[in-house]
């Protein structure tokens, strides 16, 4: 379930690129941008809910978590998608992974700093730093300006993709402490929505407009709603039942599919024996981080 999360998530990167070519929108254009993504997570929202009713689930929000589920959705969508899509669009999609794979290293340090029973460990350092090697591999000596790796840097580009990073990776752990009162689905549908809701308002009050809708574009839209509503609703369920620290490592997956993916859809160079390398890197930290969990586990009667 955790590696299909990552799949999903790491096709987003071209498929937000391709949203932006296919509905015109330029990547100084802030406004449009986040009336996408407003859209996008509205109907997500929307389907998680829809789906808890047709399962006879009470989408009703408890009045004393009314609160932290508008505080979760406004932190973990609005606010990490404001950076997350300024960030794609001054940034490619092969380097904007790569910052995103901060989100692994925030994810086991909140955890560490957060739950005595979720501490580091030197192998869940290793484990880190070698899905954190194949994030690098895949990437290394790329064409410069082409969508390959480089050393520049910048606040709206890169900088802006690692915060987007740092919310996810906060807002995973506020979510955890919400789905233990609250089902996961019901819980992730609200966020989505109230989310999308605020991002749609941000949208508009700043004169963004969409254009170019058609088949392609509106298809494209009804993928990145599907995606955000089942990869998000199974991480929250994941991170209910798991060790957060433990569920960060798998966080590397996504930039290596983000790039394979960026590379197949949007023609970003990336040679193939670098992405074998990454694969192989990545989900040996994976092992290094698990293994000690599935041992522990089972060794209980």
């Amino acid at each position: 379930m955790a590696v299909l999360c990552c799949l999903l998530w790491g096709s987003a990167f071209p498929a937000v690129k391709a949203g932006y070519a296919l509905l015109h929108v330029a990547k100084t254009d802030t406004a449009a941008q986040m009336l996408f993504a407003g859209w996008r997570f509205l109907a997500a929202g929307a389907i998680l809910l829809i789906l808890a009713l047709l399962n006879r689930k009470s989408i009703a929000v408890p009045r004393t978590l009314v609160g932290p589920v508008i505080g979760l959705g406004l932190f973990q969508t609005t606010l990490q998608y404001v950076f997350f899509y300024v960030g794609l669009a001054h940034a490619t999609g092969v380097k904007s992974s790569i910052m995103n794979a901060t989100g692994a290293f925030f994810g086991v340090i909140l955890a560490h700093v957060l739950y005595r029973d979720d501490r580091i460990t030197p192998r869940k350092a290793a484990g880190c730093l070698l899905g954190f090697a194949g994030v690098l591999a895949v990437n290394l000596g790329g064409p410069r300006g082409v969508g390959g790796l480089d050393f520049e840097f910048s606040l709206l580009g890169e900088g802006a993709v690692v915060a987007a990073a740092f919310v996810l990776a906060a807002g995973s752990i506020w979510g955890k402490g919400v789905s233990r009162t609250l089902d996961p689905m019901v819980m992730t549908g609200w966020q989505l929505a109230i989310g999308g809701t605020a991002l749609l308002a941000i949208g508009v009050a700043a004169g963004g407009h969409l254009s170019g809708f058609d088949a392609r574009s509106l298809a494209l839209l009804a993928y990145m709603a599907g995606l955000s509503a089942a990869a998000f609703a199974l991480w929250s369920l994941l991170i209910k039942h798991n060790p957060v620290g433990m569920l960060a490592v798998f966080n590397f997956l996504i930039p290596v599919f983000g790039v394979l993916l960026s590379a197949l859809f949007l023609h970003e160079p990336v040679l193939a024996w670098k992405n074998a390398v990454a694969l192989a890197l990545v989900c040996g930290g994976i092992w290094l981080v698990t293994r000690r969990a599935s041992s522990r586990l089972s060794s209980r009667p």
